[in-house]
């Protein structure tokens, strides 16, 4: 990953945003003493970044159930890190058409590959149960593993996730459960946007 002194310590980075000119847009971690923090960022010149930019920010602190502390500028109100699951919610939110309101995904998604109704109980202390309707715990435990790799959660039980930091994230799971019912696809989707980005040459990148 690049790294830039003032920017921080850049983690992902979407080398052309569909919904505005194909800028590069990228997100860096800094280290501060209240925690981690994010940075939303493009070297991109045009007329309207900021806003595009502002629009990102935002999206993540819905998606991701962060908050704002700076232009641009976001973390987690738990003060950890949860880099992956961060790095999920920026790509989400440079998905996201800005004409749409932006809403809290809820803790229930409907399985197309099951047909069955997937339910997210919290259980406090950050920990989380995966049900279907009709108990198929097995594609439970499928769902739950999703959420692991995609989220860098611990695995108390096959059906069962916690965030290590021992608090609620609600919003988080939400957004992650959407991906997990198929995580290989969206692993792999990860990777070709990482491939793209080395493949960028620091001359020509827009971020």
């Amino acid at each position: 990953m690049g790294k830039t002194a003032d920017l921080g310590r850049r983690v992902e980075l979407v080398p052309m945003d569909p919904h505005f000119h194909d800028i590069t847009i990228a997100l860096y971690q800094q280290v501060t003493s209240t925690g981690p923090r994010y940075l939303v960022h493009s070297y991109s010149g045009r007329p309207g970044v900021a806003a595009r930019l502002a629009f990102v920010a935002g999206a993540m602190a819905v998606l991701g159930g962060m908050e704002a502390v700076g232009v641009q500028l976001l973390r987690f109100p738990c003060g950890a890190a949860h880099e992956l699951a961060c790095r999920r919610a920026f790509l989400e939110a440079c998905k996201l058409d800005p004409v749409h309101e932006l809403a809290v995904r809820p803790l229930s998604f409907f399985d197309k590959k099951s047909g069955c109704q997937i339910q997210i109980t919290s259980l406090g202390g950050g920990a989380y149960r995966v049900a279907l309707e009709g108990g198929d715990e097995s594609r439970a435990a499928a769902v739950a593993a999703g959420l692991v790799k995609l989220g860098q959660l611990e695995s108390p039980a096959p059906d069962r996730v916690a965030f290590g930091c021992g608090q609620a994230h609600d919003a988080l799971v939400g957004m992650l459960v959407v991906r997990a019912v198929n995580v290989r696809a969206t692993l792999r989707e990860q990777e070709l946007l990482a491939a793209r980005g080395l493949l960028v040459a620091p001359s020509a990148q827009q971020t």
